[in-house]
């Protein structure tokens, strides 16, 4: 695909957070409504498009999507926390709180709201297969964020306060993933109604927009724990660490690991993402910088509109996809 075809996929995504971002600034959207929104979205609507999309699909019959996907979105992102961590003192990130937000934040990609709808554009033939593998991948990325990320963001294995951590690896997409798998080599798609089958994927198709709408709200809610001192350093490290070192690391992995189709396509998408939002609100749980995490996502996220066809459209040539 060319790079105007790719800038035209990327750009309806970020348009959708741009709307969400502008009517919680004109209060369409409250604060007081984000809680029970994303209870819906995580636990019933996201839930919805990932027994569609999985129930069924062929994609699902080769033993390397379903075993590797999971440890190769585990090991993408530790590549990136160490990666980062390591690196932080070379851009003056010293002061070991920002350190590990810096590490943190920029180590993770975007890897679900933000991909999911380019998948359908950038592979039209094989979109419900990507899209499976995409969201078997995302469980190692989950254990990734709350096991190996939550002990670099604080220090400690088990922060104090916090003894409900591992519950998170059970949240409503993971426990979704692990029974839509089940669901489908019990042929489910063969004898679920109809009726059922109908009301899934209708409720799952509100998902993503829903989700991308949330996400600007958010941005503009956050735009408030911007740091100013240090920012240029933060910056330029965030930007040439998220959006160009970590993706040739990536790609050099999609190119030479021995894997099926969808899962090299989907190490390509990952690897042009930028930061992933999370970091912003866990930083702020857990004792970190919400303002060296917002400054990383935001800056990450602004030019991704431009670097995501890029680095896209180098991932496939390089793969020869």
């Amino acid at each position: 695909m060319s790079f105007l075809a790719l800038l035209a996929a990327v750009a309806p995504v970020f348009l959708i957070i741009g709307a969400g971002y502008i009517i919680r600034r004109i209060h369409w959207l409250s604060v007081d409504a984000d809680a029970s929104l994303m209870r819906v979205i995580v636990n019933l609507l996201f839930p919805c498009l990932i027994l569609d999309t999985i129930l069924g699909n062929a994609a699902l019959q080769k033993a390397g999507n379903v075993l590797l996907a999971p440890a190769v979105g585990f090991f993408t992102v530790v590549l990136g926390y160490l990666v980062c961590y390591y690196a932080a003192p070379l851009f003056g990130v010293r002061d070991t709180r920002q350190r590990r937000t810096f590490a943190f934040t920029a180590g993770i990609y975007n890897y679900a709201y933000v991909p999911l709808p380019l998948i359908p554009k950038l592979f039209p033939a094989d979109a419900a297969s990507t899209t499976a593998i995409l969201f078997i991948h995302n469980v190692g990325v989950e254990i990734a964020l709350w096991t190996a990320g939550v002990v670099l963001l604080t220090g400690a294995a088990n922060p104090a306060g916090d003894e409900r951590r591992w519950t998170h690896l059970f949240n409503g997409p993971v426990v979704a993933i692990l029974a839509a798998i089940a669901l489908h080599f019990c042929g489910a798609r063969l004898w679920l109604p109809e009726i059922a089958l109908s009301a899934i994927h209708s409720m799952g198709a509100a998902a993503l927009p829903l989700g991308l709408i949330l996400t600007g709200a958010t941005f503009a809610d956050q735009m408030r724990h911007l740091s100013i001192e240090g920012g240029a350093s933060v910056s330029i490290g965030s930007v040439l660490l998220r959006l160009g070192i970590i993706p040739l690391l990536m790609l050099a992995l999609a190119r030479w690991l021995p894997c099926p189709i969808e899962l090299r396509r989907i190490i390509v998408v990952q690897a042009a993402m930028p930061c992933a939002l999370i970091p912003v609100l866990l930083s702020k749980h857990y004792g970190g910088d919400p303002g060296v995490a917002m400054r990383i996502v935001l800056v990450t996220t602004a030019l991704g509109l431009v670097t995501i066809p890029l680095w896209i459209q180098a991932g496939l040539w390089w793969i020869h996809c």
